[in-house]
């Protein structure tokens, strides 16, 4: 109960809600992260208390900005973050979880399947690959990075999988605004436009992080 409190004041502070069925599956599956953790190297972090703010507060951030969102990609998702932290939170997305690593995407297909979920796609697929999928073209609202690479290669990353005005969200640390005037003349070139930014601080931490919503054309 004290970790779902946890959450509960966490989610308050930063002006989030989510329904209140999920959060006892979100501290589930914060538990279970570092209880795999333990034997499979899935995270970095392991107090508990940093986990909740850095991974389950951090991937919830987006949250206020995807009403009307159907269908999400995460890109490069490692053990599902953001994307399974997402689902819990909105259950009617429709969700495919890209990462290379086979144990990441192990991790992931457990949770879906001990939470029942539906609509929650995990493959163990490089996205160079994916982007030649036929049922993966062009198919997603949006598509999300957290922490995965610079901006101006997520923007190439991202474009074979959008479908026509989607949306990049790019999750960055302190450096998104400097990334963003870095890939100005690429986002013009390109015929993307910036939708929003967005600042932010975690709570406990005081860690600054930055919303980067690029809208293709």
């Amino acid at each position: 109960m004290a970790a779902i409190e946890n959450l509960k004041k966490a989610l308050a502070t930063m002006g989030l809600s989510v329904p209140e069925e999920a959060l006892s599956d979100l501290v589930w599956l914060l538990e279970e992260l570092l209880r795999w953790n333990k034997k499979i190297n899935l995270t970095a972090i392991t107090e508990p208390a940093e986990a909740l703010e850095k991974h389950l507060l951090d991937s919830l951030t987006p949250l206020p900005w995807l009403s009307g969102v159907e269908r999400l990609l995460d890109m490069g998702s490692g053990a599902g973050f953001p994307g399974l932290p997402l689902k819990l939170a909105r259950p009617d997305l429709k969700v495919v979880s890209l990462d290379s690593h086979q144990k990441k995407i192990g991790f992931q297909q457990h949770v879906v399947r001990c939470l029942k979920l539906n609509d929650f796609t995990a493959k163990a697929w490089r996205l160079e690959d994916a982007a030649g999928i036929a049922t993966m073209a062009g198919q997603f609202d949006v598509a999300v990075a957290r922490a995965l690479t610079a901006l101006d290669r997520l923007m190439d990353m991202s474009r074979p999988f959008l479908a026509k005005n989607g949306l990049l969200l790019a999750m960055k640390g302190s450096e998104g605004e400097a990334e963003l005037q870095q890939a100005a003349s690429k986002i013009e070139k390109e015929g993307w436009r910036v939708e929003r930014l967005i600042k932010l601080r975690l709570p406990h931490s005081g860690a600054a992080r930055t919303l980067i919503w690029l809208r293709g054309s």
